[in-house]
Parts: C-alpha cells; sequence; structure tokens
C-alpha cells in the first residue's frame, strides 16, 4: 500500500491560506512538487493517478488567485493550479505510469517562513520477472485494443472559453425587421469561435452550434463540466424605442448572487473539498469562492468595454448587473454581452453584416487575450 501522508498538522486548517508559488524537481524516476503557502492546509486526494494518469489534490482552504501552470519535470507532463469552489485545485498530468508516493506538510522552520506542501509523484515499478523459469513467455501477436482502458487526453495549457449563443430553436429572443435574435447570436458565436481557435491558444467550448434549444441552466453546467476559464453569453437587445442602440456587458449583481447555491450539489468539487464537515466554514469558503468569481469577471467585462468602444456604439451606462441565470456559476467567471439592438434599424443592420460582425467579435477575442495574458502567470523553475 502507497502512504500517501506522512507528516501533517494535528487538525485540519479552517483559515484561508494564499498560495505564493510552486516548483518542481525531480527525474524520471519521481518527481516532487512544493506548493509555498502563507498558512497551513490539509489537501484531499481526489485521484492518485493510478487509473488515468492525473493526479487531482484539492486544497480546501488555499486562495489560488489567477490560474497558474506550467511544464513538469521526469514523471510529471505538465501541471496547474487553478481556483474551484471551496479551494484550489491541483492537478498533474502524468508522463506515463506513475502515482502519487507520499504528500506531508512543512511548517515554518531553519530561516524558511512559510509553509510547504510537498507532493511526491513515482514511476510505477515493472512487473516483476520470474528468473528461475526455464518456459519462454510468448508474447501475444495481437493486441485486443478495445479492451484497453481508455487514457484521458494530456491535461490542457490552453484556457478553456465556453461561448454561449443567446436562445435558440423554440426560443426565437426579440425580433428585429429582418430577422430574430437568435439567429444573429449563434453567427456572431461561431465567428468567435473561429477567431478564437485560429489562435492556437484557447480550448473553446460552444453551448449550440445549431438551431436547437439549451435550457439556461443546462448553459451553466457546460461551462461548469468544461471547467471553463471564461463564459461569455452573446445576446441582442431589445427595447419599446426603436431609437435606442448600442452595446452592453453584464456581470451578476449583489442581489443575485445568492442564488448561485443551487448549483453547488454533492457531485460539484465545493462539497467533495470539505474536510471538517462544518457547514460554517463550508459557507465561508464558498462565499471566497463566489467573490473572487465575481472579481475576474468585473475585470474581464471592463476589459471587454474598452475594446469594443470604437468598433460599435455603447450605451452610455455600458457595464451592468442583473441577475441573469447563465451568470450564476460560482465558479466560473461570467459576462453577458449585449451586441446591440435587433429592433433597432442601424444596430439590427450593422449585427447582421458579415463584416462588422467580424470586427466586433474580433474586439471581443482580443478583450480574451487581453484578460489572459495580464492575470496568466507562467511558473519558473
Amino acid at each position: 500500500m502507497i502512504g500517501l501522508a506522512a507528516f501533517a498538522v494535528g487538525h485540519a486548517a479552517t483559515e484561508t491560506a494564499g498560495l505564493i508559488k510552486v516548483r518542481m524537481g525531480g527525474d524520471s524516476a519521481e518527481t516532487r512538487l512544493v506548493i509555498e503557502l502563507d498558512g497551513a492546509t490539509s489537501a484531499r486526494i481526489v485521484s492518485d493517478g493510478a487509473l488515468d494518469h492525473r493526479v487531482v489534490v484539492m486544497l480546501p482552504n488555499v486562495i489560488a488567485g489567477q490560474a497558474q501552470q506550467g511544464a513538469g519535470r521526469g514523471v510529471v507532463r505538465a501541471w496547474t493550479v487553478d481556483q474551484v469552489q471551496g479551494g484550489a485545485r491541483l492537478q498533474l498530468d502524468l508522463a506515463g505510469d506513475a502515482r502519487l508516493k507520499r504528500r506531508f506538510l512543512l511548517p515554518p522552520a531553519d530561516g524558511v517562513a512559510n509553509y510547504r506542501y510537498v507532493i511526491d509523484v513515482a514511476a510505477s515499478a515493472p512487473a516483476a520477472v520470474n528468473a528461475t523459469s526455464t518456459t519462454a513467455v510468448r508474447p501475444p501477436t495481437q493486441i485486443r485494443t478495445q479492451f484497453l482502458p481508455v487514457k484521458k487526453p494530456a491535461m490542457p495549457l490552453k484556457k478553456v472559453v465556453v461561448i454561449d449563443a443567446g436562445h435558440g430553436g423554440r426560443d426565437i429572443g426579440a425580433s428585429g425587421v429582418a430577422g430574430v435574435e437568435k439567429d444573429v447570436n449563434l453567427a456572431a458565436a461561431l465567428s468567435l469561435a473561429d477567431q478564437l481557435g485560429k489562435t492556437g491558444r484557447y480550448k473553446v467550448v460552444l453551448t449550440r452550434s445549431t438551431d436547437v434549444y439549451v435550457p439556461l441552466e443546462d448553459r451553466v453546467r457546460v461551462a461548469q463540466r468544461a471547467r471553463a476559464d471564461l463564459f461569455i453569453s452573446l445576446h441582442s437587445d431589445s427595447a419599446p424605442e426603436t431609437t435606442l442602440k448600442g452595446a452592453s456587458v453584464y456581470t451578476l449583481s449583489d442581489k443575485a448572487s445568492s442564488r448561485a447555491a443551487r448549483f453547488v450539489s454533492a457531485d460539484d468539487w465545493f462539497m467533495k473539498a470539505s474536510l471538517t464537515g462544518d457547514q460554517g466554514v463550508r459557507d465561508i469558503l464558498f462565499d471566497l469562492t463566489q467573490r473572487a468569481t465575481r472579481n475576474s469577471s468585473a475585470v474581464f467585462a471592463q476589459t471587454l468595454v474598452s475594446n469594443i468602444e470604437g468598433k460599435a456604439p455603447m450605451l452610455r451606462r455600458s457595464h451592468r448587473d442583473a441577475g441573469f441565470m447563465v451568470l450564476l456559476a460560482p465558479d466560473v467567471p461570467a459576462v453577458l454581452l449585449e451586441m446591440g439592438f435587433v429592433n433597432n434599424p442601424e444596430d439590427e443592420s450593422r449585427l447582421r453584416d458579415p463584416a462588422a460582425r467580424q470586427r466586433l467579435m474580433g474586439a471581443v477575442a482580443r478583450a480574451i487575450d487581453s484578460h489572459f495574458g495580464e492575470q496568466m502567470k507562467l511558473a519558473s523553475r
């Protein structure tokens, strides 16, 4: 049996700890990863790498801030640390057959001011061979690959962006003179997906790529299952006065934040990360996660507004808040972009013009580049 804990503090830490940096060393036999923290923590192993070549460790009281990632060493191919519901999540993409060997917490000592959570991953030992046997073992002539376990694809180092084309199918949205909103939204979503895909920097997920109906809650679940780094919902506005025009960006309002708890279930990372069973602690961790998500959403919204200005008309108050259901995921930064008013002749003409649509989505793509370019920290050895 592999020992998963050698030394740790005597009780589960309930105060939050901040992640300072991640460092790594090792060779093809064993790799050590050290997470430096400004406070104590206890962790939970979600996957030790034995089945799917991926180690996943939850650090429930750790605030990671912006995601960190880097190339690995030895038996680790790559690693990421990101903020999820209830704490930080460490993922190690293994280079081959290996598994988590040990983990332990080192308190500050000997001139070291920080806590260090240490994780050792070792290559699996080859199967033993009976050297005394005189019977030759003939290898199989054919491998029946259909019965072999399917390995998960390598952990992507690309940011995951989920693009949601508002409405669809029987839900047509707002109506203009030349058509309905759902078609405008889909055309814009496909344009943005194409532009992001061509950069090679993102994994793009669409909540719909055709004219189909997708329930609002399912759109949020798509983002959560994809472990999205950003969710952007594209819509076209409508107003009683056809003279109103311009784009606007929405983020989740304070009043609607309490509704986000509906998306936390027994299958969510936040529930799996709870070590103490203390509802008060869970509430605090949930609030911290949601607050970090809302802050990230607001930062991106401002970046998006600044990139769209000059490329399309904007409402006077271009950054707004609301309780739209697609913004409710507590662990996925999200914005809703109203690209213009589909019942305004000038806006509708612009929204339906392929060249104008390309320019607008180009501005959105540049905002995404700028957002992740500023906030992504690449690991240094």
